[in-house]
Formats: structure tokens, sequence, C-alpha cells
């Protein structure tokens, strides 16, 4: 079964006016001054990705708390991770570094007081336990 109509191959076959035409010549012009470029929509592009950039830079509040909740939580997980290690007897350089690695972002103000007192006393007790280890 065949189709005609814009889609079908009778179309498709039929070629153009432009490709029978190609005996034209490539000249370059006798004009010694360049064609001016548009600055202006380079200034606007370049301004709008600026705006851009900034608008992501913006933080939303409840990110933060959140990204500070769960600094705090991955830093109380590494503490019960020590405390079994050190109920063991196996206490390893590797957690002793996760640990390390989990107070660096303690002290990042989450915008509200309540969360930051308890980021203060978990970072407190990191510092502690790492004190203990002699880990610096």
């Amino acid at each position: 079964m065949r189709i005609y109509g814009p889609n079908g191959t009778a179309l498709a076959s039929a070629p153009t006016a432009a490709r029978r035409s190609a005996g034209g010549k490539f000249s370059v012009s006798e004009q010694e001054t360049p064609r001016g470029t548009s600055g202006t929509a380079t200034l606007r592009s370049v301004s709008s990705l600026d705006a851009l950039i900034a608008l992501q830079g913006v933080e939303d509040p409840t990110e933060r708390k959140k990204r500070s909740v769960a600094k705090g939580r991955n830093a109380l997980d590494v503490l019960d991770s020590l405390k079994v290690a050190l109920l063991d007897g196996s206490v390893d350089q590797s957690t002793l570094a996760r640990l390390k690695v989990a107070a660096e972002g303690l002290t990042d103000e989450s915008g509200d007081p309540g969360l930051d007192a308890v980021l203060g006393e978990i970072d407190l007790r990191v510092a502690v336990e790492l004190a203990k280890a002699g880990v610096r």
C-alpha cells in the first residue's frame, strides 16, 4: 500500500530548483570596512548569565537547615560507630578519619538557634573524641 502526501516518497524524489542552479561563482567583496557586530546583544547575554549564576548562589533557608541536619546525623552515626569500636577494642584509623571529616561542617550556621546549639554540642563531643585519640 502506497501513501501519497506531504511525507510521501513522490515529493521526496523531486529535486529543488536551488540544487539545479549551482553554477554561481564565489567572490570576496571589495568593501574595506568590516561589518559592525552588535556588542549590546553580547552584553545582555553575559549579564543574564551572571544573573542566573547569582540566583543559583542564593541559598534557601530550608535547604541550609536540611544540610545542617544531615551533617549532624552523619557525625552522630560516626560517633556511634566509634563507640562500638571502642567497646570491641578495635578502633581503627579509618573511623577516626571519618570522624574528623564529619566535624568539618558542624560549625556552619543553619539559621535555627536550637539546631545550631545541638550542632555545637555534637561538634564539642567530636572534638573531645578526636583529642582522646590524639588526632589533630
